[in-house]
């Protein structure tokens, strides 16, 4: 975030080499994102990192001591130009105060309803197009499908304004409306039309997710 002079030098040079060269450079090329330094805790302590002392975390360490996963969706979660802490402990747990766990958790219990169900997680969807689904008339059901209409445009938006951590906390909330719906209602029931439509709306969660 100290660099913002950088982006004035590197735009100047581009229209002077534009000028020069009669290559047509847009004024305010590139475009950019600063982003903060990211701290990292790691056994209740912050590990200590400095330029001048050569010490420092690179992202294999990251890697090695959580998964890519978690430093994907860790680093990709807040807005760039917050602080923000990485924390190792938190990125291994195995619960829902883990948001990469709790995400994953919900496309694992999708996926294990589906199979229950006879069905693969990635052919369901073309299997159960066909299904009814007026049946999906509750307001959990209800509340997961609205979820799953903000999708397109969320992607939209942050694909247009470099905000990929909005498909993260987009994700977090998807994850929590399926957990909910989850406990809300039984996906395997007898009646075969409803269980169709529960088990369309489960697997396209899961193409979401």
């Amino acid at each position: 975030t100290d660099h913002h002079g950088t982006i004035a030098r590197v735009r100047a040079g581009l229209q002077a080499a534009s000028q020069a060269l009669s290559v047509r450079i847009p004024e305010g090329y590139p475009d950019y994102v600063l982003h903060t330094m990211v701290r990292v805790m790691r056994g209740g302590e912050e590990v200590k990192i400095s330029k001048r002392a050569g010490s420092y975390v690179t992202l294999r360490d990251l890697i090695e001591w959580t998964s890519r996963d978690a430093v994907r969706f860790f680093l990709l979660s807040r807005k760039p130009d917050t602080d923000y802490v990485f924390d190792v402990d938190l990125a291994i747990q195995k619960n829902n105060d883990n948001p990469v766990y709790y995400v994953q958790y919900a496309h694992a219990r999708i996926g294990s309803v589906l199979r229950q169900a006879g069905h693969e997680v990635t052919s369901a969807n073309a299997a159960l197009a066909s299904a009814d689904l007026s049946a999906l008339d509750t307001p959990a059901a209800q509340s997961l499908m609205l979820e799953l209409a903000k999708f397109p445009d969320m992607l939209e938006a942050a694909a247009r304004d470099f905000a990929p951590h909005d498909v993260a906390f987009y994700l977090r909330g998807l994850a929590a409306a399926y957990h909910s719906y989850y406990d809300a209602e039984r996906i395997l029931v007898d009646n075969a039309a409803i269980q169709s439509a529960r088990l369309a709306l489960v697997a396209a969660t899961a193409q979401v997710l």
